[in-house]
C-alpha cells in the first residue's frame, strides 16, 4: 500500500452482501431489477409532473425534486454495488470511496430536509387553506428547495472531509456494500471522537 492523503490506504475492499459465489448472480439480477424500476419510476414521475400543467403546484414541485433526489441517491450507490456482484475483486479506489460517501451523504441529507419541507407545505395547506396560495408562492418554493440542497451538500462536504482526514493504516476491508461513515470509522487508526461528535451534531439539527 502507498501513502496518500495522510493514509497508507489507496483502495478499499467492499465485502458486499455475501461471499458465496452461487448467490452473486441471483442478487445481481434482483438488485438490477430494483435499480431499473427506481430509475424508470422516478424519471417517469419527473417527466409527468413537468408535462402536465395541472400538476404545477407546490406539492408536486417538491415531489418532483424528491424523485430526482431518489434517482441520484440510488445512482450514487447502485452501479458500483452491481459491478461488485459480478467481479471477484470487489475494490473501490480511495477517491471513488470519497466521492461515493460525499454524494450518498449529500442526497440522503437533502432528502430528509426535503421531506420536512413537504410536511410544512401540507401543514400550511391543511391548517391555513385561505392564505396557503399567498404564502407558498413559486418563489418561496424555489427558495426552500435551494436551501434544502445547500444544507445537504454543505453538510456532506464537512462530514466527508472530516472522515478522510482520518488515517486508515490497518485493515482496508469495509464490511458493507458501499462507503458509509460507520464502517469507515471502524477502520480508522486515528481518534474518531471529533468526527463522531460532529456527525451527532449535524444529525440532530
Amino acid at each position: 500500500m502507498a501513502r496518500g492523503n495522510r493514509t497508507t490506504v489507496t483502495e478499499f475492499v467492499l465485502m458486499g452482501f455475501t461471499d458465496r459465489p452461487e448467490l452473486q448472480l441471483p442478487l445481481f439480477v434482483v438488485f438490477l431489477v430494483i435499480y431499473l424500476i427506481t430509475l424508470v419510476g422516478n424519471l417517469g414521475m419527473i417527466l409527468l409532473i413537468r408535462a402536465d400543467s395541472r400538476l404545477h403546484t407546490p406539492m408536486y414541485y417538491f415531489l418532483s425534486h424528491l424523485a430526482f433526489i431518489d434517482l441520484c441517491y440510488s445512482s450514487s450507490i447502485g452501479p458500483k454495488m452491481l459491478q461488485n456482484l459480478l467481479v471477484k475483486k470487489k475494490t473501490i479506489s480511495f477517491s471513488g470511496c470519497f466521492a461515493q460517501l460525499y454524494f450518498s451523504g449529500a442526497f440522503s441529507t437533502t432528502e430528509c430536509f426535503l421531506l420536512a419541507t413537504m410536511a410544512y407545505d401540507r401543514y400550511m395547506a391543511i391548517c391555513n387553506p385561505l392564505i396557503y396560495t399567498a404564502i407558498m408562492t413559486q418563489r418561496v418554493c424555489r427558495e426552500l428547495v435551494v436551501g434544502v440542497y445547500t444544507y445537504g451538500f454543505l453538510n456532506s462536504v464537512i462530514q466527508t472531509v472530516l472522515t478522510f482526514q482520518l488515517s486508515f493504516c490497518n485493515s482496508n476491508v469495509i464490511h458493507h456494500f458501499y462507503c458509509a461513515d460507520p464502517p469507515l470509522l471502524t477502520l480508522s487508526c486515528s481518534d474518531t471522537h471529533n468526527k463522531e461528535r460532529q456527525l451527532l451534531i449535524f444529525s440532530a439539527i
